[in-house]
């Protein structure tokens, strides 16, 4: 099958639009927990339960991959990828830094986005060949070409059994991006992390740790925004990445030294 993802951008935000109205009016409701410090909350159900209704009705053919409930469909073709809310700690504190995040895959090339941070009054959006936007307005990658004026973001730590393995190369890359940067920041959002990489906020971002629905809006808005997105060996990113590095990119060749450095820690 093949559709022009900019003919599926206004029905990705008709369809972020629904979600928002959940969002700013539903409370987080019962928290139920998926593990070590992992919670959803009613709210993260009830979007995605609308989102899936919604795009299966609009788009039959097109499969679905949400974060709560998984596949519905194949993700051989075009499927859309729903995190309801990205940062649901963030959310359950009231804290300001979360939002919808709805991307469209071909195959595992992300190809459109839309994030919405209702609490911010933001929503960015892209799709392959149209560039990226802000409410609206075109938005660029950052153009600081040294470390030590960039601000660089990195995801969170990793939580569950297996968090100290996980956790391995965050301390020393931590470490690395005290001493080089402008500034270190963790949002807790991966939505908010790539959003702000494609509007030049931040001038790069550090997640090391993959999930599809994290990520699939993102690097499609940072990349239509000029960012590069890679994986941690310096390839173009893909949803089978491992790790999700995106910059502006005249920042990526000393960025990725920093990586090596703490991969040699």
């Amino acid at each position: 099958m093949t559709i022009d993802a900019r003919e599926l951008l206004p029905l990705a935000e008709q369809a972020v639009t629904i979600a928002r109205q959940i969002f700013t009016t539903a409370q987080p409701g019962v928290v139920t927990s998926k593990g070590d410090r992992d919670m959803v909350t009613e709210a993260d159900y009830a979007i995605e339960q609308a989102l899936r209704e919604f795009l299966a009705r609009e788009t039959p053919e097109v499969g679905f991959l949400g974060e709560e409930e998984g596949l519905t469909g194949t993700r051989e073709g075009l499927t859309w990828v729903l995190d309801p809310i990205d940062g649901t700690a963030n959310f359950m504190h009231g804290i300001p830094l979360c939002g919808i995040s709805l991307g469209l895959a071909e195959g595992h090339r992300s190809v459109l986005g839309v994030i919405d941070l209702p609490f911010l009054g933001l929503t960015y959006a892209a799709a392959e060949g149209a560039g990226a936007s802000c409410n609206g307005e075109a938005i660029h990658a950052s153009r600081t070409d040294a470390l030590d004026a960039a601000i660089v973001a990195i995801g969170d730590y990793a939580v569950g059994a297996d968090a100290e393995e996980k956790n391995r190369l965050r301390i020393p890359l931590n470490y690395q991006l005290a001493t080089k940067v402008q500034r270190v920041r963790m949002y807790g959002s991966a939505a908010v992390d790539l959003a702000w990489v494609a509007a030049g906020k931040t001038d790069a971002c550090i997640m090391l740790s993959n999930k599809p629905w994290d990520t699939a809006a993102g690097v499609a808005i940072a990349r239509e925004a000029g960012a590069a997105v890679m994986d941690i060996d310096g390839s173009p990113h893909t949803m089978a990445s491992s790790v999700t590095i995106a910059a502006g990119p005249k920042l990526v060749a000393d960025l990725m030294g920093l990586i090596e450095q703490a991969q040699q820690s």
